[in-house]
């Protein structure tokens, strides 16, 4: 017998009766548990960068919205300034202009007090 027909003959025994030559197992890919923090801590990590981030952008547009918010205050109180003296010039223009104070005659002091 040769060496190949040894072979042959071992394989048949084992492949009778509809039996697979090769055996395929399902092997379970699973993580340990040291995999399993590291991923955990990793996630943690990336999601405590972009919590970061987000706060970062809205402190900056906080900064940027208070300035705003002062200015605007600024303005006001300059706009409220600049009407009331508006008003007032004008009072001193209406009242010379009015028909009452047209009608009225200007005196001329009469006598002086002496002590």
């Amino acid at each position: 017998m040769t060496y190949s027909s040894s072979l042959a003959m071992n394989r048949t025994r084992y492949a009778s009766q509809g039996r697979n030559t090769v055996a395929v197992r399902a092997s379970d890919a699973r993580l340990g548990p040291v995999s399993n923090t590291i991923i955990l801590i990793v996630l943690a990590c990336v999601l405590g960068l972009v919590y970061l981030t987000q706060v970062t952008k809205t402190n900056a547009y906080g900064y940027q919205i208070n300035n705003l918010q002062e200015r605007q205050s600024q303005l006001k109180s300059d706009h409220d300034n600049l009407e009331v003296a508006s008003a007032r010039l004008q009072s001193l223009s209406r009242a010379q202009n009015s028909s009452v104070a047209k009608n009225m005659v200007s005196l001329a002091p009469s006598d002086t007090l002496q002590n």
